[in-house]
């Protein structure tokens, strides 16, 4: 089966879809393959957006990819200083 990358949104809707279909009394397994889930993927994504709407998990996941490009940004600097330092100090 190919990997398929869902969006915050969709993912948040899949807990829904899945909340209700348990609630109609099918099990976690069956409603996860109904929405075409595995039970790893549904308890993952319920530990990191259980209870969220739909506009906090883009802001978390927009959130999530600017801290990402900021840790980038800091780790180059940090290099790029270094390199200026032992230069200064004659060590290359």
């Amino acid at each position: 089966m190919a990997k398929k990358r869902f969006s915050a949104e969709q993912i948040v809707a899949l807990l829904r879809q899945i909340e209700v279909a348990t609630a109609q009394g099918k099990t976690i397994g069956v409603a996860c393959r109904e929405a075409g889930i595995s039970d790893q993927s549904y308890f993952r994504w319920r530990k990191e957006y259980g209870g969220m709407d739909i506009d906090q998990a883009r802001r978390m996941k927009d959130l999530e990819k600017e801290n990402a490009r900021l840790k980038r940004l800091v780790a180059d600097l940090s290099i790029e200083k270094q390199v200026l330092k032992d230069i200064a100090e004659g060590n290359l």
